[in-house]
């Protein structure tokens, strides 16, 4: 692709002089944040593995496995639970549910990310390639990282409500609060990318 030169005539693409080079090229020290990331994937699908199997064996009676999982679900310690129940089976679901959608969260901005700030990954020949890859820009990335959170703030929230009754009422009150200032963000991004493209789209 040729871009205008100095007195205005197309130049094809070449070596970029030292200073810009460098500039350009510092965008490779964004490579260690994603990678970062990639271990954190690695972290959360452990967590992951470990409670299933946690669930699993309380389902055939462990008491070890059932209490590691009333402790993680945020059950008072004073609440003795003997067997496993439809709430615990439910908020372990939901917990589970939640790691799923940090998991697909952090895939969004990794490839995402990468694709737009760094570098193509060049999967456009590629079977597997996301249908949301092949027009994502920085706009679009802030939406569906937006509604990613709402998604996943709203899991948060539906566990907290199913156990209101371990929970201080302050406690579900900001849990709400925040929720709600989540969505109303997602919505002002949403509506500032759509006035954006409606500007660009005029012009």
């Amino acid at each position: 692709m040729s871009t205008p030169s100095n007195d205005g005539t197309p130049r094809t693409g070449g070596a970029l002089r030292p200073l810009p080079a460098m500039i350009f090229a510092s965008r490779w020290l964004q490579l260690p944040l994603y990678l970062g990331l990639i271990a954190a994937q690695a972290v959360y699908v452990w967590h992951f593995l470990v409670e299933l199997w946690h669930l699993i064996e309380a389902a055939f009676g462990n008491q070890q496995a059932l209490q590691a999982l009333v402790t993680s679900i945020g059950y008072k310690p004073d609440v003795a639970v003997t067997s496993l129940n439809e709430t615990v089976i439910m908020l372990v679901v939901l917990a589970l549910i939640d790691v799923v959608m940090i998991s697909n969260l952090l895939i969004m901005v990794i490839v995402g990310g990468y694709e737009t700030f760094v570098s193509r990954l060049g999967l456009d020949k590629h079977p597997d390639q996301p249908e949301w890859l092949g027009h994502v820009n920085a706009s679009v990335l802030k939406v569906k990282l937006g509604l990613s959170i709402i998604g996943i703030s709203s899991i948060h929230l539906l566990k907290t409500f199913i156990n209101a009754a371990n929970y201080d009422v302050k406690v579900l009150m900001w849990q709400t609060i925040i929720h709600v200032v989540f969505l109303f963000s997602a919505l002002a991004i949403a509506y500032t990318d759509k006035l954006l493209n409606v500007s660009h789209e005029k012009h």
